[in-house]
């Protein structure tokens, strides 16, 4: 069963949320895990896709969009890839939210990441997320961080 582990940020800032999704996809790449960012919304997952090439000095977290051909060919293993909708990859093993709502494929996943912000929005949206999990019967963690 997917285990599911909630990342509580102080922080109201929507980097916050960024920086420890960029955190949690470079320590499970360097573990070895395949990795799926899922975005609220296309223009969300660019601008997610360009923060994670600079999101720490000293640091390198290949990464791709999906569907983007030119740098990801089907044939082209990238660890963690970056999408707002898209099915995730066949082998991924991580799903790192940034989006709102549940998506669809959660469960075809082994762990899910829910990053929670400190606004009032991504507050509200985190806790019908905890619920619907909560009363499926999943097993859930959470982190103050």
């Amino acid at each position: 069963m997917t285990k599911i582990d909630f990342y509580v940020v102080e922080d109201q800032a929507e980097m916050a949320r960024w920086r420890i999704a960029g955190r949690l996809a470079e320590k499970a790449y360097h573990l070895g895990h395949t990795v799926h960012v899922h975005a609220a919304n296309p223009e969300q997952a660019t601008r997610l896709d360009q923060f994670l090439w600079t999101f720490r000095d000293g640091s390198f977290l290949p990464h791709a969009r999906i569907g983007d051909t030119a740098v990801n060919p089907p044939d082209t293993a990238v660890p963690v890839m970056v999408g707002a909708g898209e099915e995730p990859l066949p082998d991924t093993q991580i799903l790192i939210n940034l989006g709102d709502d549940v998506p669809g494929f959660f469960s075809r996943i082994d762990r899910v990441m829910e990053i929670v912000g400190g606004n009032d929005k991504t507050r509200a949206a985190a806790r019908a997320r905890f619920k619907f999990y909560r009363d499926r019967g999943y097993d859930l963690t959470s982190h103050k961080l």
